[in-house]
Formats: structure tokens, C-alpha cells, sequence
């Protein structure tokens, strides 16, 4: 049996249910998922995918056979009951959740939110589709949570936010027996950032081979951009002369000013002299803005180049950034404005990972032993490993 690198993972895309089919370029498994029914090949997603069906899973293991498949990620997350399936709703409902969109739309909320609210409450609409709308209580929430929310394992944030989502549904559509004074938000996790090393990040950046990675990534930790800021910045907001970058509209519709380092401009000038891209800092194949996804699939194999063995994604670079921009001694009000941070608190979470004032504090175990040694037994070595 051929060595196992076929992972089936859920997801919602194209407004359904969908099997994604991951793997790493290989022609032959290529050949064999042109011949699985239905399927489709998507290039924000970089992998191929069918629609979720138990059909389909049966489809896809005939198919792949001689491989072992990897899909617990699938048997996981089962589908839900009526969630998405727009077929099922009527046209009264339909007309709400469109005038929801619109609603949202007006508030002038990001098109991230905008699409992510109206998911989230079309799925809990769709879930009780057999009860008028208007007779939805609390009760009908809480059994939403309970039969999707636990069921599938999803993060609390999703949660959060689906809360956050009904809280603005109610506001607009208040025709229902649910109260929103009662729906609580569950409490954040408090978990801290991945930060890498000085030393592994520029590991990661020289085992970047692809001069388009290297300078990607360079420019992430460089600036402390997250994806988004990366994805949509526009060759005209990058000021090489004055060594500044503008982040035009970014969360919270803000713009702002980052420096560009200085040791980035010679990585910088060689990629656009190599790639010239037309209108975005990067920029895919035929064009257009660069797939978020890539990012994080070559990020992975850098990562796993330079041997470290910490989980890198993006933000782990803004994070990094962050983090040692405070080792530096910067000052937390010139980070969070260099972040985009709305909040101090938000920036004060790097106080809790950054070593420079942790290092200042001395164990007990180290004060213990040097009072042994100055209490008479100065000239003896205190032994703690036993040997």
C-alpha cells in the first residue's frame, strides 16, 4: 500500500457542503480524481472537492484505493440536519434572511461579517425550518448549539460569533419569542500567541526557495501584516523612497502606516524585477490577488524545511513581529499603532510572551542555591543533577 497522503476535509463552499480532496502534486493521483464523479477543481481553495455525500466518500475511496485515506476529519463532522440547504426554506424565510443580508449590508459592516452573520443565522433558520419562525424561543437556540455547535467540535469564537449574529438578527427581524437580553455569549479562551525565535525566522525566510515566498514572508514579519493586508496591498501604496507601506482599509476600515525595512528593499527590488506584478504586491498566476491559501501552504513547507516545529501560519508572523518589536524595548502604544490595534488590551497580550522582562526574574531555586553557597558552603558546588 502506497504511503498515506489523501486527507478528506469538510467544508462549506460554494453555498453547500463539500468534501475537499487534499494531497500533496502528485500526477497520478491527479489522473485517478478526474475520474471521481462531480468533482471540481477550485483555485481559491488550491484542491479539488465534491459535494458532500455519503455517495461521494464511496465514490472517493473506490477511486483511491490503493492509497490510505485519511478521513476522520469527515467521520468528525457530521453533515447538519437541514444547515444550508436553502432548497428547504420557504419563500417567506428566504425573504427575511435576504432582507437580514441587506440589513447588514446598510450598517456598513465588512463583507467578512456581512457573509459570515447571514451563514450563521440562514444555518440556525435552517435547522428549525419546521417551526414558524416566529414561535422560536431561547430553548430553540440552545438545542441549535447543543445538536451543531457541540456536535461538530466548533471553536468557541464560532459561537461567539453566531451569538453576536443572532443578537443583530433579532434587532432587525424582533417577530420571534427568543430574548435577546438572555443570549450569552460563551467566555473568550485566553491561550497565548505562537512567537518564533529571532533565529527561526530568518531560518524560515532563507529556507524559502521561491524568491515570490521568500519576499512574501519576509514582508509579513517585516511590516506585521496580517493575510488580508497582504492579499489586497496595491504596488501604489508602497513608498520605497520614504521606506513605508500604507494599509489601506484594513479591520475596522482603518488605514495606517508601516515602516519597510531596510534590509527587505534588495529582497524587494529583485521580486519585482523578476515577477513585475501589474497592480498587487502579489499576485497569482494569471493575475488578480494572490490565493490566502497558498500563503499558508508554502509557509507549511517552509516551516517544516527550517525544521521548526511549531505550528506557522500568518499571524504567527505578526505575532513574532509583535513580540520582539517589545524584546526591543519599542513602546506598547507605538506597536499597537503600528498593528492597527483598536485597543491597548489587545496589544497587551504580548507583554505575557515576550522574554525580555521574564529573563529579569530569578527563580526561587536559583536565589535558594546561591544562599547555600554564601551561607558557608561557597566553595562547594551545590549538585542538582545527581551526579
Amino acid at each position: 500500500m502506497k504511503k498515506p497522503n489523501i486527507t478528506l476535509k469538510p467544508k462549506y463552499y460554494n453555498k453547500a457542503e463539500q468534501i475537499l480532496i487534499c494531497f500533496d502534486y502528485d500526477r497520478e493521483i491527479i489522473d485517478l480524481v478526474r475520474t471521481i464523479p462531480n468533482r471540481q477543481w477550485s483555485q481559491n481553495l488550491q484542491c479539488w472537492y465534491v459535494k458532500r455525500s455519503s455517495e461521494a466518500i464511496d465514490a472517493i475511496k473506490d477511486v483511491l484505493s490503493i492509497y490510505q485515506i485519511d478521513d476522520s476529519r469527515i467521520i468528525k463532522t457530521p453533515l447538519l440536519k437541514l444547515a444550508h440547504n436553502k432548497s428547504l426554506l420557504t419563500d417567506d424565510l428566504r425573504s427575511i434572511l435576504n432582507g437580514f443580508y441587506k440589513y447588514l449590508k446598510g450598517k456598513r459592516y465588512s463583507k467578512s461579517t456581512v457573509d459570515t452573520y447571514s451563514m450563521l443565522v440562514a444555518d440556525f433558520v435552517a435547522f428549525h425550518v419546521d417551526n414558524p419562525i416566529d414561535t422560536l424561543n431561547n430553548r430553540a437556540v440552545e438545542l441549535f448549539i447543543e445538536d451543531v455547535y457541540i456536535a461538530r467540535n466548533y471553536s468557541i469564537s464560532t459561537q461567539r460569533q453566531f451569538i453576536s449574529a443572532l443578537k443583530l438578527f433579532l434587532v432587525y427581524y424582533p417577530n420571534t419569542a427568543i430574548a435577546s437580553i438572555a443570549l450569552v455569549r460563551p467566555k473568550k479562551s485566553r491561550t497565548l500567541p505562537v512567537v518564533l525565535s529571532k533565529q527561526e525566522v530568518l531560518l524560515l525566510i532563507q529556507c524559502t526557495k521561491n524568491l515570490k515566498h521568500r519576499a512574501i514572508i519576509a514582508l509579513i514579519y517585516s511590516c506585521g501584516l496580517r493575510i488580508s493586508e497582504l492579499i489586497n496591498l496595491e504596488l501604489r501604496y508602497i513608498d520605497i523612497d520614504r521606506r513605508q507601506l500604507i494599509i489601506k482599509n484594513a479591520k475596522g476600515r482603518k488605514d495606517r502606516n508601516v515602516i519597510l525595512a531596510e534590509s527587505f528593499l534588495p529582497l524587494l527590488q529583485n521580486y519585482l524585477m523578476t515577477y513585475n506584478p501589474i497592480v498587487y504586491f502579489a499576485e497569482g498566476m494569471t493575475g488578480g490577488k494572490y490565493s490566502p491559501i497558498s500563503v499558508r501552504k508554502f509557509l507549511k513547507k517552509s516551516s517544516e524545511l527550517a525544521g521548526i516545529t511549531k505550528t506557522v501560519t500568518p499571524h504567527t508572523l505578526r505575532h513574532s513581529y509583535a513580540t520582539h518589536l517589545l524584546e526591543n524595548g519599542i513602546d506598547l502604544r507605538y506597536i499597537q499603532s503600528l498593528l492597527g490595534h483598536a485597543k491597548p488590551e489587545t496589544t497587551m497580550i504580548y507583554t505575557h510572551v515576550s522574554k525580555k522582562d521574564l529573563l529579569q526574574i530569578e527563580s526561587p531555586l536559583d536565589t535558594m542555591v546561591k544562599e547555600l553557597k554564601v551561607s558557608g558552603q561557597g566553595s562547594q558546588k551545590v549538585p542538582l543533577s545527581g551526579k
